[in-house]
């Protein structure tokens, strides 16, 4: 699909399947989230802007690259997006930290926000938006909306599963939008959840139904 990179690393695949299996514990899908995010993020970043700058090794001075520009944004899509955001900054710990409350009304499957914290400067930095899942898109699409009033130019979209309706309808709103995602799956069930999916990422994430 345009627009999308599917993640396709033998240990990011095989991690999936662990946290796929309904007879994973709390604890268990917990860390291979934080495990599996941390392997998306070499991806998700791996064109970040380079310069260089002259440091000295133990035995000559050298012209070394370094990123370039204003950190980079972690935008967490509340509460789930967080599995994802831990493993992210133990890859990247320099890097700003945004929170957008969205929960997902289980009759109309719209998102309905109730929290935003963001840094200030958002035009002026690259933003990766993190969710575990893109089902219907509702989320996701809002979320986007969110960053772009508040200013927000250059953003990705990082996913653990995508659904195909979900990515038809996040590049369809937001085309400039680049998605990441460890696989997608088969469809959305009537419920708005992902098949065969691996159930509600918050709920298997916390411990709660």
């Amino acid at each position: 699909m345009q627009g999308v990179t599917v993640v396709d690393h033998p240990l990011v695949q095989h991690k999936l399947t662990i946290m796929r299996s309904k007879e994973t514990s709390t604890a268990g899908f917990r860390r291979l989230l934080r495990e599996i995010s941390l392997l998306l993020g070499y991806e998700v970043t791996r064109n970040l802007e380079l310069t260089t700058k002259t440091i000295e090794t133990p035995l000559t001075s050298m012209e070394a690259p370094t990123l370039e520009g204003k950190k980079l944004v972690f935008a967490s899509v509340l509460r789930a997006g967080n599995g994802l955001l831990e493993g992210l900054l133990d890859l990247v710990p320099a890097a700003r930290v945004a929170h957008i409350g969205l929960y997902r009304d289980h009759e109309t499957l719209q998102a309905v926000e109730y929290f935003f914290k963001a840094p200030s400067d958002l035009a002026d930095r690259l933003i990766i938006i993190v969710d575990p899942m893109l089902a219907t898109a509702n989320s996701a699409i809002a979320a986007v909306e969110m960053l772009k009033a508040r200013g927000a130019t250059n953003m990705r979209f990082l996913c653990l599963l995508a659904a195909p309706e979900g990515i038809e309808r996040f590049t369809r709103a937001h085309p400039d939008v680049p998605v990441f995602t460890a696989a997608i799956d088969d469809h959305l069930n009537e419920l708005g959840y992902i098949v065969p999916g691996l159930g509600d990422a918050g709920d298997r994430m916390y411990g709660t139904k």
